[in-house]
């Protein structure tokens, strides 16, 4: 049944203790915020250990998905104890603009996040498909232990790497990235216009301010309904790909993909029916003071916790893994690749060491 915000909001008493919100509403709230702020400092953690281990590495993706999932959780614990502090003190703009934008802008730092996993899973499933079939099982290896992240920082010397520590001019923006900016930000503007939509509407004039989030929220749930199916769909493709590979890492890999292909499918169809058929993502601009009752509590656990918690959550346990360390190359090494690098000149074993002695001595 949809729940009615004329009921809520237009009119009634000033139940519950001092004007604020009701302990069945409290206690949801509370723990969402809670979770939330777990999920944030889990992200943040991750960040400073990634960055411990590749220190010359600079802003790879995986650092940029922790960077938008900490964000976004950090966003909603703000989102979610402003709601309680702005029902107890009665701030007149947050029931309209102010809650409006707090609420849709962790939403879009989630739904970046995810756009950006699925544009490299597209990149993946379309290498795969170009690749020869007579190549290598060590060059199938190493695209397969890129499968959840692309951990690599671009080739650069020492002293380039030192000056890129905390820089993002050394992440590579490829064509699938560049167009998940440009979604996000047209996301971004769109929810703006909307803000100022709703400000003009709190106004004597004809636009009704509910109705304008109201829209904002259905367009939201019908992008999250499609970047779901879009990650069960290429997460299959992935996984059937990864069954060909016969290896340890692979297998792994393997259900990371079809686990986090299946949890995005599950929760992000769930949340968005719950966004659909009911009010609860607008639930900042109800009288939290009169509602009453198990309702919100199981919607908002549906709406958030599954929509948003969990595939947060999912997410950064697949990604719990550091990346290997960058080891700088060794003088040898250099040394038998310059030797090496003529196919033409092929020596004996006995000349070749000698070569490589006199090289050195030189």
């Amino acid at each position: 049944m949809k729940m009615s915000l004329v009921s809520v909001v237009g009119g009634g008493g000033e139940g519950g203790v001092g004007g604020c919100a009701s302990m069945s509403t409290l206690i949801p709230i509370v723990a969402l915020a809670c979770f939330d702020g777990a999920l944030s400092l889990i992200a943040l953690y991750q960040i400073i250990r990634i960055h411990l281990r590749n220190r010359e590495a600079g802003w790879t993706r995986q650092k940029v998905l922790h960077l938008m999932l900490g964000c976004s959780n950090f966003g909603y614990v703000i989102f979610f104890m402003f709601t309680l502090v702005a029902h107890c003190e009665k701030w007149l703009c947050w029931s309209k603009m102010c809650g409006f934008i707090f609420m849709a802008y962790p939403k879009i730092l989630f739904i970046a996040a995810f756009l950006s996993l699925l544009s490299f899973w597209i990149d993946l499933c379309h290498q795969a498909n170009d690749e020869d079939e007579d190549a290598d099982a060590d060059n199938e290896e190493s695209s397969a232990r890129q499968v959840l992240l692309d951990s690599k920082a671009m080739h650069a010397s020492i002293s380039e790497r030192r000056r890129t520590c905390c820089s993002f001019q050394n992440i590579e923006v490829r064509g699938r990235q560049k167009f998940v900016i440009v979604v996000v930000a047209v996301v971004f503007v769109l929810m703006l216009s909307f803000a100022v939509l709703i400000w003009i509407g709190m106004g004597k004039n004809a636009i009704d301010s509910l109705t304008v989030a109201q829209i904002y929220v259905h367009l939201c749930a019908v992008t999250s309904l499609l970047l779901g199916g879009a990650l069960g769909y290429y997460g299959v493709l992935l996984f059937l790909k990864l069954r060909k590979l016969r290896s340890e890492r692979s297998f792994a890999d393997m259900w990371k993909v079809g686990g986090l292909a299946a949890v995005s499918v599950l929760c992000f169809t769930s949340s968005s029916l719950v966004a659909l058929l009911t009010d609860i993502a607008l639930f900042y601009s109800m009288r939290l003071w009169e509602i009453e009752g198990i309702e919100l509590p199981l919607l908002l656990v549906i709406y958030h916790f599954i929509g948003i918690t969990v595939p947060s959550a999912f997410l950064l346990w697949v990604m719990r893994e550091l990346p290997p360390p960058i080891m700088p190359p060794r003088g040898e090494q250099r040394v038998i690749t310059f030797i090496t690098y003529d196919p033409s000149i092929m020596l004996p074993s006995g000349q070749q060491a000698a070569g490589n002695s006199s090289e050195i001595r030189s």
